[in-house]
Formats: structure tokens, sequence, C-alpha cells
């Protein structure tokens, strides 16, 4: 499978939540959350340098619509709905077409 659909979401957490925001967040790769899907690819779940409430979330799915589709589930809804109250902020969101990379954890 290749990916042919991707994003990258800044988030920035109430003071003092950010590991919290991480910790949920993560729990999106386990099993039966989107991050554990078949058809996402990558997703990674980052800290800034620079500000420690700022996470990044960047996402590669296999296409838009299986992106779309995982997301109207029940396991990612209820995510969406428990981040909600660590974010302060959204930045950009910026979504693009992946043309090549690696990354190894």
């Amino acid at each position: 499978m290749t990916v042919g659909y991707g994003f990258n979401a800044i988030l920035t957490a109430n003071p003092g939540m950010a590991d919290q925001l991480v910790e949920l967040l993560l729990t999106g790769l386990d099993e039966g959350n989107p991050g554990s899907s078949e058809y996402c690819l990558v997703y990674l779940v980052c800290r800034s340098a620079s500000d420690p409430d700022v996470v990044h979330v960047t996402e590669g799915w296999t296409s838009e619509e299986d992106h779309h589709r995982i997301f109207a589930g029940e396991a990612a809804q209820a995510i969406v709905a428990k981040v909600q109250g660590f974010v302060a902020t959204e930045g950009p969101y910026t979504d693009y077409v992946p043309v090549g990379g690696k990354a190894e954890f």
C-alpha cells in the first residue's frame, strides 16, 4: 500500500496539559482506533522543541476517502471528543499528497 493522502495538524494544549494530550493522541494507535487501521500508514505525534504546549500530528492514509470513512467511526469520534478537552487552540491544518520519505522508530 502507498500513502495517497496525508495531513498535519498543530494543536496547542491548555497550559500544563500537553502530556495528557500526547498520551490521548497515542491511544489512536491502540487496536480498533484510527491509527491502527490498515489504511493509516503513517501516524506521528510530535512535541514542539520550542513550545512545550504545542503538539503536531502527522497522518498518512491510503486515500482521503479512507481517512474520512475511518474518522466517521465511533472509535475516532470518541478520541476527537476527548482531545477537544485538552486543546486551547488548533493551528493550521494542512492536507497534502505525500511523494516519499521514511519514518523509523
